[in-house]
């Protein structure tokens, strides 16, 4: 789990470095310029005698090339003391580098770790002591409204990670991530699990049963692969047909036949697809009866009750009235 975190935390700043900037003023009260450019930045610094240094992250505030602010972000989640040496050095690897003023901004899931990290950094050099800002479980909200999940992802998905136990946080994270209209809710739907301990992945995925898309890891293994799946099989095998028909009595009027065919038998395929996914046994004449139907809305209906049913007779109860 530590380079779970570790690695979905930086890939969540290389895609929106604007967040760390977010998690900085709004919870550390860090005074960043506003109205300027962020960008991550290269990681590469060299220390004198000449080694390699390697910090997580620099995200720089201003223009590329001449900034006016650095910050160097690092994710930890165990013992510091072999890394408390190194983030002096990365600060003033920095400050030679752009020279500008220069944060260090640790992110950590670990309250012990935290308290570690937040301690004054001494060093050989007369007067220059780093003091590191740091975002560990205190200084993590627990956030259970949609609104402030979308105005910050990163805060929403560590408030998931760290106090997903509360159910009204995952709510708040699901709903915000089913109404996110940028694009990105698959991928912070993803990382927010990936951080998860097994317990609240669970309950992810029990508030997620319900709803299509759906973007946990089993989700897309078998509901929505099951679904993609019958789909395109169907889809191939109604052209085909349609194909050979339409070269007998028209092309045009057997393309449009076997297309619709081709969809139904497709959407039947996913009903019984995400069933046997999930383990539940659909008898030979439920079988046929779901292979036989034609009316797509009733099939749609059908895949989604497919993911929540415990038998396959349920997908049949309080089936809605006929259709116009």
């Amino acid at each position: 789990m530590p380079l779970i975190f570790h690695d979905t935390v930086t890939e969540v700043l290389r895609e929106r470095p604007d967040l760390a900037i977010a998690v900085l003023r709004d919870r550390l009260g860090v005074d960043v310029p506003d109205g300027l450019s962020i960008q991550a930045a290269p990681i590469d610094l060299v220390d004198r005698p000449s080694r390699d240094l390697h910090p997580d992250m620099v995200i720089t505030v201003g223009p590329r090339q001449d900034p006016v602010l650095a910050i160097n972000v690092e994710v930890e989640n165990g013992p510091m003391a072999r890394k408390r040496p190194m983030l002096p050095r990365y600060a003033a690897a920095l400050w030679l580098r752009l020279d500008c003023p220069v944060i260090v901004l640790v992110i950590c899931p670990d309250s012990k770790t935290a308290t570690e990290a937040s301690r004054p950094i001494a060093t050989s050099l007369a007067d220059y002591t780093l003091t590191p800002y740091v975002l560990g479980p205190a200084q993590i909200p627990v956030i259970t409204d949609m609104a402030e999940v979308q105005a910050n992802p990163l805060l929403a998905i560590l408030s998931v990670a760290i106090h997903g136990r509360n159910r009204a946080v995952l709510e708040a994270f699901a709903a915000a991530a089913l109404n996110e209209a940028d694009g990105n809710a698959a991928y912070y739907y993803e990382y927010a699990y990936r951080m998860s301990p097994l317990d609240i992945r669970h309950m992810l995925e029990d508030i997620m049963a319900t709803t299509w898309p759906v973007y946990t890891p089993y989700a897309k293994k078998h509901y929505g692969k099951g679904l993609e799946d019958g789909r395109a099989e169907g889809h191939r095998r109604g052209l085909a047909e349609g194909h050979s028909k339409g070269l007998a009595e028209g092309r045009s009027k057997g393309l449009a036949e076997g297309r619709s065919k081709g969809l139904a038998e497709g959407e039947a395929k996913a009903v019984l697809t995400v069933l046997e996914a999930r383990g539940i046994a659909v008898p030979e004449e439920l079988r046929a009866r779901i292979m036989g139907c034609t009316d797509l809305p009733q099939l749609e209906e059908w895949i989604r009750r497919a993911a929540t049913v415990t038998t396959a007779h349920e997908l049949f109860t309080e089936e809605p009235g006929p259709r116009p």
